[in-house]
Order: C-alpha cells, then sequence, then structure tokens
C-alpha cells in the first residue's frame, strides 16, 4: 500500500503560517506594556476632545494621528538590536546637545520657556527627546563602569549636567527636574552607595530647609554629617567638604531664588495656598481642584463636566488633562488611569531585572524613572500636593514631542524585552 501524504489544511497554510511568520520579528515583546500604552492614548483622545470641544479645537485628531506614528516607530525599535547604541550614543548625545543649543538661539518662547523650533510648520521641543540621549548615554556609561565608585558616579553626574543646565537655562524647569529622577533612578540601579545619593540631593534639601524652618536644617545638617561619614572613602575630607556645600546651599537660596522669574517663584510656592492669588497664579490650581471633587465616584459623565465644557481650567488638555479625567470619569476612573500607569511601571521593572545585559536593564529603569516621575509631579500638581511645573503626564496630555518621546522609549525597552525573550528561547532549544 502507498503511504498516503497528510491533508494540508489552508488555513494553517495560507493564513496562520504567514501570520507568525509576519509577526515573528515582534513575538517577543511584552504585550502587556503595549496594551497599557495604547489604552492610555485612546483615553488621551477622548479627554482632550472634551477639554477643547467648546472651543473649536481638534487638537485630539492630532493627538491620535501623532500616536499612530509614534506607534510605527515603537514597533520599528521593537526590532531591532538596541545593543548597537552602545557606540553611538555620543553621536545621540552630540546631536542632542547641539538641539538645545539652536533652541536658545533660534527657538520659539511659549509659557515663559524658550523650549520650541518651528520644523516644517510644527513646533519641536528638542528638550523631550534629549530625554532618550540621556538614558541612552548613561546606560551606555554605567553598564561596564558600575555606579559603586565616585569617580563613575561624578562622570554620570557631569555627562548628566551638561543638557541639564541648557535646559535650565530656557528656561525649563519641570523638564529639568525630569533629568534629575533620570539620572539619579539610573545612578541609583548601577549599584550606587544610597548614602551617595542622599549627600548628591542633600544640598537641594539644605536650601528649601535653611529658609523655610531653621531648626529643621539644624537637624538635616548634623544627619548628612553622619552619613558622609559613615559612607565616604574619605572620611575627615569628604564630610567637611559635604557639610560645607550644605552650609554654602542654605546660605546662598535667597541669592538664587532671587534669579528665578516671578511666575517660576510661584509656581513653586503657590501650591502652598493657592488662595493667596486665586485670580492669578492659584487659579489652575484651585480650579483643578473643584473640577475633580466634583466628579465624586463615578463621574458627571464624558462631555459632561461643567468646569471641562465651560474651559475653567486653564491648560486643561496639556498640563492639567488629569484634572478632566477626575471629573468627567470620577474617581473610578482616575483610579482605573493609575491602575494602569502602575501596571506599565510594573512591567518596566519586570524587564529590567529579567534581562542579563545590563545596557538593557539600564534603559528599562532610565524610562521606568522618567515616566513615573513625570506622573507623580503631575497627579499631584493637578491635586495641589505638589508645586506646578508644566511637567506633561505621559500619553495623556496634549503633546507631539512629548508624546512621541514616550513611544520612542517604550520602543527601546520593548527591544530590550524582545531581545530577552529571544536568547531566553534560543537557551532553552540548545541553540
Amino acid at each position: 500500500m502507498f503511504r498516503r501524504s497528510p491533508r494540508r489544511n489552508p488555513f494553517q497554510t495560507y493564513i496562520v503560517r504567514p501570520t507568525l511568520n509576519w509577526l515573528s520579528p515582534w513575538l517577543g515583546i511584552d504585550w502587556w506594556l503595549m496594551t497599557v500604552t495604547i489604552a492610555l492614548t485612546a483615553i488621551a483622545g477622548l479627554a482632550i476632545r472634551s477639554a477643547q470641544l467648546n472651543v473649536g479645537i481638534i487638537d485630539w485628531r492630532q493627538h491620535w494621528i501623532t500616536a499612530i506614528i509614534g506607534l510605527i516607530f515603537c514597533f520599528l525599535i521593537a526590532r531591532t538590536r538596541y545593543q548597537a547604541l552602545v557606540f553611538g550614543h555620543w553621536i545621540i548625545y552630540g546631536l542632542s546637545l547641539v538641539s538645545l543649543i539652536a533652541v536658545m538661539a533660534i527657538g520659539a518662547t511659549v509659557n515663559g520657556a524658550q523650549s520650541w523650533i518651528g520644523v516644517g510648520g510644527f513646533n519641536v521641543q528638542p528638550s523631550e527627546f534629549a530625554k532618550i540621549s540621556l538614558i541612552l548615554t548613561l546606560a551606555a556609561l554605567l553598564h561596564k563602569r558600575t555606579a559603586a565608585s565616585i569617580p563613575n558616579i561624578l562622570r554620570a553626574t557631569a555627562v548628566a549636567f551638561v543638557p541639564w543646565l541648557f535646559i535650565a537655562l530656557q528656561p525649563d524647569l519641570g523638564t529639568a527636574m525630569v533629568f534629575g529622577a533620570i539620572g539619579m533612578g539610573m545612578i541609583y540601579w548601577a549599584n550606587a552607595n544610597l548614602g551617595w545619593l542622599v549627600l548628591m540631593m542633600s544640598p537641594l534639601v539644605s536650601a528649601v530647609m535653611f529658609n523655610a524652618f531653621f531648626p529643621a536644617w539644624v537637624i538635616w545638617f548634623g544627619l548628612v554629617g553622619a552619613i558622609a561619614w559613615f559612607s565616604l572613602p574619605w572620611r575627615w575630607f569628604g564630610t567637611i567638604g559635604t557639610m560645607f556645600v550644605n552650609a554654602a546651599a542654605g546660605a546662598g537660596a535667597g541669592f538664587f531664588w532671587s534669579l528665578l522669574k516671578d511666575y517660576q517663584k510661584a509656581r513653586l510656592t503657590l501650591f502652598l495656598n493657592p488662595e493667596q492669588d486665586a485670580l492669578g497664579g492659584g487659579y489652575h490650581l484651585i480650579q483643578s481642584r473643584i473640577a475633580i471633587g466634583s466628579g465624586q465616584l463615578w463621574g458627571q459623565g464624558l462631555y459632561e463636566g461643567s468646569q471641562t465644557q465651560l474651559n475653567y481650567v486653564p491648560e486643561q488638555h496639556t498640563d492639567f488633562i488629569f484634572s478632566v479625567i477626575g471629573e468627567e470619569l470620577g474617581f473610578i476612573g482616575a483610579i482605573a488611569v493609575m491602575i494602569l500607569f502602575w501596571i506599565l511601571c510594573l512591567r518596566l521593572i519586570r524587564i529590567a531585572c529579567k534581562t542579563e545585559d545590563n545596557f538593557g536593564s539600564l534603559i528599562a529603569v532610565g524610562v521606568l524613572s522618567m515616566i513615573l516621575f513625570q506622573v507623580l509631579i503631575n497627579v499631584g500638581m493637578t491635586l495641589g500636593v505638589a508645586p506646578i511645573t508644566g511637567i506633561p503626564l505621559p500619553w495623556l496630555s496634549y503633546g507631539r514631542s512629548s508624546l512621541l518621546t514616550n513611544f520612542i522609549a517604550i520602543g527601546l525597552v520593548q527591544a530590550v524585552a524582545n531581545r530577552t525573550s529571544r536568547n531566553n528561547n534560543s537557551s532553552v532549544t540548545g541553540l
């Protein structure tokens, strides 16, 4: 008898197999992470449309168009060998600095900050893309020489300080704070001594305490000295130097405060008592809190929020987009959004811990630090527990440069997850 050949399933042959072959470059990415980012972007389009429903602006369409472009970039980056960026990080860093210098020379001023360059009829914010440059550069520096020694920490700090300075001079203090968060998060992940990180932040704390509550500064001053004594390698020199820097920071805080513009001072202090300037700098915060409070448990309904539809909250489609969600979707909607961010951060931590490549792990932590800091500050700002700094809420606030930056960042992390999954599968199969 002749052996019969097995029947070929047309569905398997012409649909399933070609589809799997086409999807094979992306099978190893983290689909939970991708789903959450898409969900946040979709929610953003609805919230932005609601915030602009009665003013005749259609930024929500541009938001979704930008998101589609960002998703394309994300998927293209996810299939690449991210390790090649180790060799080109200085080029990326240099181009980033050139763009930051260019914006100071020819950039347009928006809301008091010269942060934008017009390109082809669109405003581009180089400081947003500079976040990616910093993450890649610090990851390349720290993946071989960890932050376990002070010289390596100083080198990483110097690399982060240059773009931070250019951004602070624009002046854009909110974005500058994000750069500080990225640097601190990545240095911590690169095995830095926790005491050293406290000492790095201590001058800023001293500057605030010295002028706000002097007795608290005295206690802090002694604590800083003790940390320096037990953590720094050169005890006497390191301790005396650290205490001198903290004393100088406290005494000189008044001078540096005078260098800030009036609107910057208001942003940093009015959240403590917005009623002192209820029709000026405190107006944003007061209206935002009213909007979020009026949402109660289930919200007033999409496109039904009184504060939102009557445009009481300025910049509601950008910095204060969370107030739209709080008013129209209520406590349940706001918590749902925070849960999405929580899942996103968990996936980033999982990818950072799962990969055995230090470069990839540092990239994931850099993206985590960037997103987590922006979420905490922006949500805190709309609730009145953090200064108004102009930091956007990732994927939710309208802003094409910010949205593209976030998708590029996720694309880099997905490249790490994708390569890690492929390596693990290869080791299991013995390839």
